[in-house]
């Protein structure tokens, strides 16, 4: 039995189709929050989502923002991705019922902890296992006798956007295997100035590819 563990994917239809290809002999999956925002198909990645079976869906920030309607920071380019995608998104009802976290094995999973952005480089007292997304950089880290994997991004990779991270977990061994796999994000770009993305934006995207 094949668990699929996946976060912030971030509106990247393309991406997140590619990952499912490449792993589509899973028997379930973990959505860690953030399928919305930035990228061009929010509804669609909700949509595809929800299709998988035996899918559970956790509430990410994003989701948190579109179902409040409205940004509440004060990044300029963050607010612009924000303008763009949620005057499109109709899914608001769907994304209501995802839950705040869940169980894998012996590990919590949620969005992330402490309401913070959890960095390789970041120290972190934990007293339980965990599963989290959210800074969009995959990595594990150990402290005591605890174990915190941090999945990555889907369709935000922070390094390089060419670059899907996931997490699967065999539950006959009970192993977590962090995995990479390649895309082609100008796909993605494309859709954006397809779609008149304000430049800003889409000169983000093109620093990460």
């Amino acid at each position: 039995m094949k668990t699929l563990i996946y976060s912030d994917v971030h509106g990247n239809l393309p991406a997140f189709e590619k990952m499912l290809e490449v792993e589509r002999n899973c028997d379930s999956f973990i959505c860690l929050g953030d399928l919305v925002n930035y990228g061009p198909w929010s509804n669609e990645c909700v949509d595809l989502a929800r299709s998988l079976p035996n899918s559970i869906l956790l509430m990410g920030n994003h989701e948190q923002y579109f179902i409040n309607g409205y940004y509440p920071g004060a990044h300029e380019l963050v607010i612009k991705f924000f303008d763009t995608t949620f005057k499109h998104f109709n899914r608001t009802a769907v994304i209501k019922t995802f839950i705040d976290s869940t169980l894998l094995d012996d590990f919590i999973c949620k969005h992330t902890i402490y309401d913070s952005y959890i960095y390789p480089d970041t120290t972190v007292k934990i007293n339980d296992n965990y599963l989290i997304g959210h800074s969009h950089h995959q990595f594990e880290y150990h402290y005591k006798n605890w174990r915190l994997i941090n999945v990555g991004s889907v369709g935000q990779n922070r390094k390089n956007l060419n670059i899907i991270n996931y997490v699967i977990f065999n539950a006959s061994s009970r192993k977590f295997e962090l995995k990479s796999i390649a895309y082609d994000a100008r796909i993605v770009v494309q859709k954006m100035k397809d779609s008149d993305y304000p430049e800003e934006c889409i000169n983000y995207y093109l620093s990460k590819l």
